[in-house]
């Protein structure tokens, strides 16, 4: 049973940057794809970005490609999410999520979830 431990989220004014942790407890997190998603108010989760288990292939959503960065160190169990150029339409609850020898992760299919941190954009 993996656990998944998100940090990083909180209050950024619009143009400026966060970066999104994600720790994985266990042994196996290098054969795990790692994604985030995430969930604004009154709306479904949404995919955000998705790395390989080597972090040889990353994948975005269209809103976010340029602005957003997915990586991972598997030596440190850990994947990251660094977000620039923020805008008051990525505010949400961003979730990490891991999936079992797959190359990404989709909401559907994700083996574990994390419990979400917040971010929010002013303007």
């Amino acid at each position: 049973q993996a656990q998944l431990v998100e940090s990083g989220g909180g209050l950024v004014q619009a143009g400026g940057s966060l970066r999104l942790s994600c720790a994985a407890s266990g042994r196996t997190f290098r054969h795990y794809a790692m994604g985030w998603f995430r969930q604004a108010p009154g709306k479904e989760r949404a995919f955000v970005a998705a790395i390989s288990p080597t972090g040889g292939t990353t994948y975005y959503e269209g809103s976010v490609k340029g602005r957003f960065t997915i990586s991972r160190d598997n030596a440190k169990n850990t994947v990251y999410l660094q977000m620039d150029s923020l805008t008051p339409e990525d505010t949400a609850v961003y979730y990490c999520a891991a999936e079992y020898l797959r190359t990404t992760v989709t909401s559907s299919t994700a083996d574990y979830w994390g419990q979400g941190t917040q971010v929010t954009v002013s303007s």
